[in-house]
């Protein structure tokens, strides 16, 4: 199979089993969507010289079908689909990384928020350092041979309980070396809390850092107020460029969420770069139901996907310009690209990747946190469901019915496991808003990198 398509005048066909992506003139990119089934023919059929003979000379038709034929003899498309064969040889992999919720509270009241609003639906409460001990002792214990583990101080707003967050980093450096160990912690915050002797902390300690805003101040202080109901736009922005500036080159990333009352999120990304100066950006669709007000519909996707094309066209403009910022979800290595078990079951939720709640309690990741069914375990018991974690180990594209046949699918790999079971009570049933969302993202960003590459 392949996917076509047309933007920003670019003629795009992207063979997915070989991850190839051809910039086509128009006699090919028309030959190519007459094309129904694989192997090709040495010789151009008939039926496409007589169906296009109205627009192109045969000559022409036939030129162009032997560079067609000769890209399928080479392997770059309507290539053939290896990797199902693999798929069931997949199973269970060390843990490697551990998102730790070390707050199940929060100084925010986002409407939005997945965790309601810090606590998950379970108790609020901050995660006591012997749970946080034990958490670190439990990755170690189970990451086998991986010497690179990663964990994630998340919330809530983490920076609530930061004593145990600083003691966690404290205490995971103790030991790394003995266990041949190399920790690298991440944390996510709203921002409220930062002062100067936080950032100083966090620059030192944090191998990445995720600031959470939605941009312009109306759109931000609409949803996302703080336990008084005002606004958290003002408090946050100083704080986040003071962390920025000092940050030097350290990884970060400014993190937003968009909803129905800002479809023109162009608007927000601009003004994080251009005014804020902020320049690593992510703003994520908001995944709820269509029955609260700023939930996105189906309805909403001819909006949203002209909007991800302004964005693309605008961020190809900046890069021409030596102006460029980088928008997470249009990052795209069309060389390399991630290993096969990763296109094949995407995220590592249940299998490489938990989440530990203040009690101890495991989940397969953050966003099943609170769901009884999925519990997998206990930090401070040391228990481990390996049944549940066979099970996520063996999700793969192949098992979603929508999934295996779309032209996506090497791209996303099925989708987030959490939000596909919040939406549809399955983790091998897709979210369709979510999954073409998806498709429109992976459109851009590769049209972004055919346009660059014809600039050489």
């Amino acid at each position: 199979m392949i996917h076509q398509y047309e933007l920003n005048g670019y003629k795009i066909v992207i063979d997915p089993c070989s991850g190839a992506v051809h910039l086509f003139d128009d006699t090919a990119y028309d030959i190519v969507s007459l094309i129904k089934t694989a192997p090709l023919s040495p010789d151009c059929p008939e039926y496409i010289i007589n169906e296009l003979s109205s627009k192109y000379s045969a000559d022409s038709i036939k030129e162009a079908y032997g560079d067609i034929y000769a890209l399928f003899i080479e392997g770059t498309l309507f290539s053939k689909d290896d990797y199902e064969e693999f798929a069931e040889m997949l199973g269970p992999a060390p843990i490697k990384s551990m998102c730790l919720n070390v707050a199940h509270d929060c100084n925010l009241k986002c409407e939005y928020c997945f965790a309601a609003q810090g606590d998950f639906g379970m108790e609020k409460g901050l995660m006591p350092f012997e749970v946080a001990k034990s958490a670190i002792d439990f990755l170690i214990k189970h990451s086998g041979g991986r010497r690179n583990l990663e964990l994630d101080f998340f919330g809530g707003e983490p920076l609530m309980n930061f004593d145990v967050v600083r003691k966690t980093v404290e205490y995971a450096r103790s030991i790394e070396k003995q266990h041949n160990k190399n920790f690298r912690f991440t944390l996510t915050t709203n921002g409220l809390l930062l002062n100067d002797e936080i950032i100083d902390y966090l620059n030192k300690e944090m191998y990445n850092l995720v600031l959470s805003i939605d941009g312009r101040k109306e759109v931000n202080d609409k949803l996302r107020p703080t336990c008084v109901g005002s606004g958290s736009y003002d408090i946050i922005v100083p704080k986040y460029q003071k962390l920025v500036r000092q940050r030097g080159d350290g990884q970060y990333y400014v993190r937003g969420t968009f909803t129905r009352h800002n479809i023109d999120f162009t608007d927000d990304i601009i003004h994080l770069a251009d005014d804020l100066g902020f320049d690593q950006l992510s703003l994520e669709p908001v995944v709820t139901t269509e029955e609260t007000e700023y939930g996105l519909r189906e309805s909403d996707l001819p909006a949203i996907n002209a909007e991800y094309e302004r964005l693309a066209k605008e961020m190809l403009k900046r890069e021409l310009s030596g102006n460029s910022f980088n928008f997470f979800h249009f990052m795209l290595d069309l060389e390399q690209g991630p290993c096969a078990i990763k296109r094949l079951r995407g995220c590592s939720c249940g299998n490489e990747y938990i989440a530990v709640t203040p009690n101890g309690d495991i989940y397969p990741c953050h966003q099943f946190v609170g769901q009884d069914e999925w519990k997998m375990g206990n930090v401070l018991e040391g228990t481990l469901d390996y049944d549940k974690k066979r099970y996520f180990s063996k999700t793969h594209i192949y098992c979603k019915d929508e999934c295996k046949n779309c032209w996506a699918r090497f791209y996303c790999s099925g989708g987030c496991n959490a939000n596909n079971y919040e939406s549809l009570g399955s983790v091998l049933k897709p979210n369709r808003l979510s999954c073409e969302l998806e498709k429109k993202r992976l459109e851009c960003a590769i049209m972004i990198k055919v346009a660059l590459a014809t600039q050489d």
